[in-house]
């Protein structure tokens, strides 16, 4: 029982965590654009 007491609020920590972190990473943009690069590679020019 004592380990349930201490595993809970250290996993909501976690999960706060990586809340943040994903808020963050939106926040900044790092999804506005899931295709492009994966398209760009397959049409750049060989110069």
């Amino acid at each position: 029982m004592e380990a349930i007491l201490f595993l809970i609020p250290v996993a909501a920590l976690i999960g706060l965590i990586f809340l943040g972190l994903f808020l963050w990473a939106l926040k900044n943009g790092q999804f506005d654009d899931m295709k492009g690069p994966s398209e760009r590679i397959m049409h750049e020019d060989d110069d």
